[in-house]
């Protein structure tokens, strides 16, 4: 078989990944504390037919030699941690991390999970809990009788409860950081897990050695640039054009072969 065949069936399979990316990123678009994911590829072993500084046969020493690519392939993926959009929306347990940081909740496995969505809401025991249902850590219970709740920049919740005018400190919204937060598994569900390539989680006071602050009533948006990425799935799909089109014209190259040889 040509071998350009081969390596234009690999150039192919890079950009279906490629597209699936873009795909998962433009349907994540309007996902709250989503982070948009990179595809990142790396060329194959080379056919070195001459080693570069290599004598010819007149004594001279070749000054680039010969060496043949074999391709492409998916060597990895890269969840992008850059800080989305804040959408100011009025709700008290409505949080966003504004910098470095995930809220850490109790895990669908009961290992704890990480997540950057803070659409916080009460269950009917009064904790703190996203839109799963998954508990805060460490655990917050809002009174029955709280007419107020306030979140400050550090976490401390507070509520004003009915026949007071003072308010009652409640807990705090701590935050968890990573050496390598690219390195987190993505359980989906906007939660993540700690891996051994992420490094163990890091747990402090918002506002604190480099954790982000927190801010009520709004919520971070998806990093998801649309004109970014219909950019990319164009030249997506343009790279992929020009792979097949070396598939055909490798194919036609033969055909003409073997009928040139009879």
């Amino acid at each position: 078989m040509n071998p350009a065949m081969w390596i234009s069936k690999t150039g192919v399979q890079a950009q279906d990944a490629k597209l699936q990316a873009i795909a998962n990123n433009l349907a994540n678009v309007n996902t709250v504390g989503f982070k948009r994911d990179r595809v990142m590829f790396e060329d194959l072993f080379y056919q070195v037919e001459r080693q570069p500084g290599a004598q010819a046969e007149d004594g001279s020493a070749s000054p680039t030699g010969v060496q043949l690519g074999n391709g492409t392939r998916l060597v990895g993926t890269q969840k992008v941690f850059t800080t989305g959009s804040l959408q100011q929306t009025g709700q008290n347990l409505d949080v966003a991390i504004v910098g470095q940081g995930f809220l850490q909740v109790e895990g669908p496995d009961g290992k704890p999970a990480y997540t950057r969505a803070g659409q916080l809401q009460i269950n009917a025991d009064g904790k703190l809990v996203n839109a799963k249902g998954q508990k805060l850590q460490p655990e917050i219970t809002i009174p029955a009788n709280a007419t107020s709740i306030n979140i400050s920049e550090d976490g401390t919740v507070a509520a004003t409860l009915a026949g007071s005018s003072t308010p009652s400190q409640l807990g705090q919204l701590k935050l968890a950081n990573f050496a390598n937060p690219t390195g987190l598994l993505a359980l989906g569900d906007n939660l993540y897990q700690e891996t051994a390539a992420s490094g163990a989680a890091n747990e402090g006071t918002a506002g604190v050695d480099g954790l982000g602050t927190i801010k009520q009533g709004a919520l971070e948006g998806s990093n998801v640039q649309v004109v970014e990425e219909m950019v990319d799935m164009i030249a997506a799909q343009r790279t992929y054009e020009m792979n097949t089109k070396v598939l055909s014209a490798a194919d036609n190259m033969l055909q003409y072969l073997s009928q040139a040889v009879r």
